[in-house]
């Protein structure tokens, strides 16, 4: 970053859209030009920054928008994104007017809500666009699959007499119908195969019914990757986006990713100590020998998750510095008594390459017994985001 060092932030998450481009392009390659590409941003873009990372994916070929929740469709709206943005989870029908005033797609997974979003539109004269959500071995959201119901206690109409209900309701444009994979990037795929299987058995009887709903989609990132007969009419990429793998059993020889977050730091504080001296909260490490202390200004109030306490490790001047003690809401601790000519000021990288050593998110995920995806979409909202292009 341009400036003085020390005037720039203390810390920051670097945001290269670069990398965020080339992750797209490589997913169009993999789909091919004829499948949309719905990128999703839900949780702030995966902790990258909704707003920014949203014009960059549409600007690199996405034909769709992705978020969880209403109220993060709305602020995408209101920071300029024209493009058609989608509701993957439940949104109640009293919050209808917003779903057209600000031009939201949404899911459906029942009939009632989809009668309440018809009655809402009818009173204003206008059209909610849907898609509609199956449940096909996922167990949250979405119209339970026949193979599933207990019939007997308000299912009886089964899956396709829901679904010929819903598209027969006046004020909804019904544009889609997907569902979502529970173990597609394991390297098994029985069970993702036998998903895909009964959406693909009720697409045909909603074809043979005369029903045409444009959309299909099912492929999360993958399912993108390893499961190319899933594509359908779109697919829904999220932790590829932003270059992560989805697992370490997803076969990543397919596609070439590149993580678009770093974060780093300054280092604020600096002391030379002796053996026996006590490090953070409970004195829970005792340095062995005389060493030198840096103070680095992240702590778990920015995400950091304190279970890295005296097992994590940063990059000071490209060589792996350990964590001392108990990481804090804003500070931790680390060791730099082995890495000469440390100063004030030094770069400290908490995820991301320095010099020829990288410290990414599934090590650090490892660590934690958690997924990259926790580590990314974690990081606090007041770390400032730093875009390069």
């Amino acid at each position: 970053m341009a400036g003085n060092p020390m005037t720039s932030p203390l810390i920051r998450a670097e945001i290269d859209l670069s990398a965020i481009n080339h992750n797209i392009q490589e997913i169009r390659r993999i789909v091919g030009p004829d499948v949309r590409i719905m990128a999703a941003v839900k949780a702030n873009a995966y902790g990258h920054g909704a707003l920014r990372v949203s014009q960059q994916v549409i600007d690199s070929g996405a034909n769709m928008l992705g978020v969880a929740r209403i109220n993060e469709g709305i602020d995408l709206r209101k920071g300029g994104i024209t493009a058609p943005i989608f509701i993957l989870g439940n949104t109640p029908p009293e919050f209808a007017h917003e779903l057209m005033a600000y031009n939201l797609t949404c899911a459906v997974s029942s009939c009632e809500t989809a009668e309440g979003y018809s009655a809402a539109a009818r009173l204003q004269k206008g059209k909610i666009r849907v898609h509609l959500k199956i449940d096909t071995g996922m167990g949250r959201n979405g119209f339970l699959s026949d193979g599933f119901r207990t019939f007997g206690k308000g299912d009886d109409a089964g899956t396709l007499g829901e679904i010929e209900a819903v598209c027969r309701l006046t004020g909804l444009d019904v544009e889609g119908i997907f569902s979502h994979f529970a173990i597609s990037d394991a390297a098994d795929k029985t069970s993702a195969n036998r998903q895909f299987d009964v959406f693909s058995d009720l697409l045909g009887q909603i074809e043979n019914a005369g029903i045409d709903i444009p959309i299909r989609h099912m492929a999360n990132s993958a399912a993108t990757i390893d499961m190319p007969e899933t594509h359908l009419d779109m697919v829904r990429p999220g932790i590829a986006v932003y270059g992560l793998a989805p697992s370490n059993e997803v076969q990543l020889n397919r596609i070439d990713l590149k993580p678009a977050m770093a974060i780093k730091a300054k280092i604020t504080h600096l002391k030379n100590v002796g053996a026996g001296f006590n490090v953070s909260y409970g004195s829970t490490h005792t340095t062995p020998a005389p060493t030198r202390i840096a103070v680095v200004p992240v702590g778990y109030a920015d995400g950091y998750n304190q279970r890295l306490s005296s097992r994590g490790r940063m990059l000071v001047r490209g060589v792996s510095a350990p964590i001392l003690g108990r990481i804090c809401m804003d500070l931790t601790m680390i060791d730099v008594g082995h890495i000469p000519d440390v100063s004030l000021g030094d770069e400290v990288v908490v995820l991301g390459c320095q010099g020829t050593e990288t410290l990414s998110a599934d090590e650090i995920a490892a660590k934690l017994n958690t997924i990259n995806y926790e580590v990314v979409s974690g990081i606090a909202a007041r770390v400032p985001r730093v875009y390069l292009s």
